[in-house]
C-alpha cells in the first residue's frame, strides 16, 4: 500500500481541479468543433501526465506500486472504449452539433469524477470491513464479461428509451438546440433543451459503466489512492479520447471480446487470490495483450458491410 497522507490526496485533487479550470477557462473558452488533431494532442497530454505520475510513484514507492497504477490505468482506459461507443450512438441519434459536444462531455465527465469518487470511497469502505466483498466483485466481473461477449451490438432508440421517456414526462423540452444552452426561455416559459437530455443520458451511461469499472480496478489493487488516481486519470482523458476515436470506434468491432476477456481475467484473479498469486507484470502483460489482439483482429477482419 502507498504510504499516503492527506497532502497526497489534497495535492492530487488540486491538480485535477486546476486542469479542469485550464481546460474550460483557457483552452475551450470559446465553443468550437474539436478536430482529430486537437483531440490527439490532448490525448497524448493526458497519457503523458499519467506516465509522469507513474514515474513519481516509482521514485516514492517503488516498482510494484508504479506498475499497479499503470495496470489499473490501462484497465480503466480500455473499458472507456465501450463507454465511447455508447456516447457515439447517443450523439448520432440526437444529432448533437459538433460544436456543442465538448460542453456536454465536459460536464458529463465532471459528474463522472464525482460519482467515481463516491463509488471508490464506498467500495474501499466495504472492502475494509467485509473482505469477502472482493469475491462478490470478482463474480460480478466474470458475469459481466460473459454478457459483454455474447450480447449483440447495441442500438439506441430514444423513443423507446426509459430514461428519455421519463425525462420528457418530468421536464418540458424545446424541439431544437439553442447553441450550448441547457435551458432556454420560449414564449415566457423556461424549457430544457435537447442538450440537457443528452447530458442526462451521458451521466447515467457513465453510472452504468462505473458499476463494471470500479470492481475491475479493485481487482487490480485495494489501495484507495491507487484506485482513485488511476480511475480519475482515465476519466480525465475520456473526452479527448472520444473526439479522437468517435469517427473510427465502430471499426473496432471485436474490441468488446477483448474487454470481455479482460473483465473475466480480473474477476478470476479476484476469486483465486488466496490460491494463485499472479505477478503484476504478468497481469499488465495479459491485459495489454488482450487489448492489442482484439484491436488488431478488428483491423485484420473488418466488419462486413450490410447492404
Amino acid at each position: 500500500m502507498v504510504a499516503t497522507n492527506i497532502w497526497f490526496w489534497l495535492g492530487f485533487i488540486a491538480f485535477v481541479l486546476a486542469m479542469l479550470a485550464l481546460d474550460l477557462g483557457v483552452f475551450h473558452r470559446q465553443a468550437h468543433e474539436v478536430r482529430a488533431k486537437e483531440a490527439g494532442i490532448w490525448t497524448a497530454i493526458w497519457v503523458a501526465l499519467a506516465l509522469i505520475f507513474a514515474a513519481g510513484l516509482y521514485v516514492l514507492s517503488g516498482r510494484h506500486v508504479a506498475l499497479t497504477f499503470l495496470t489499473g490505468y490501462v484497465v480503466e482506459e480500455a473499458l472507456s472504449a465501450d463507454n465511447i461507443f455508447v456516447m457515439v450512438l447517443i450523439f448520432e441519434y440526437f444529432r448533437v452539433p459538433k460544436v456543442s459536444q465538448h460542453r456536454v462531455l465536459f460536464y458529463g465527465i465532471l459528474g463522472a469524477l464525482l460519482m467515481r469518487g463516491l463509488f471508490i470511497a464506498l467500495g474501499a469502505a466495504l472492502i475494509a470491513r467485509f473482505h469477502w466483498i472482493l469475491y462478490v466483485f470478482g463474480a460480478m466481473l466474470i458475469v459481466t464479461g460473459i454478457r459483454m461477449g455474447i450480447k449483440s451490438d447495441e442500438e439506441f432508440d430514444g423513443d423507446q428509451n426509459r430514461i428519455v421517456r421519463a425525462a420528457r414526462r418530468l421536464l418540458p423540452f424545446s424541439k431544437d438546440f439553442h447553441n450550448n444552452h441547457f435551458f432556454v426561455i420560449e414564449n415566457g416559459r423556461k424549457l430544457a433543451t435537447p442538450l440537457l437530455l443528452v447530458l442526462i443520458l451521458v451521466e447515467l451511461t457513465d453510472l452504468v459503466f462505473a458499476i463494471d469499472s470500479i470492481p475491475a480496478i479493485f481487482g487490480v489493487t485495494t489501495d484507495p489512492f491507487i484506485v482513485f488516481t488511476s480511475n480519475i486519470f482515465a476519466v480525465l482523458g475520456l473526452r479527448s479520447l472520444y473526439f479522437l476515436l468517435a469517427a473510427v470506434v465502430q471499426r473496432f468491432h471485436l474490441l468488446k471480446y477483448g474487454l470481455a476477456l479482460i473483465l473475466s481475467f480480473v474477476g478470476f484473479k479476484m476469486l483465486t487470490e488466496r490460491y494463485i498469486e499472479i505477478d503484476i507484470v504478468l497481469s499488465l502483460s495479459i491485459i495489454l495483450g488482450l487489448l492489442a489482439l482484439s484491436i488488431a483482429a478488428s483491423l485484420i477482419w473488418p466488419r462486413r458491410q450490410t447492404s
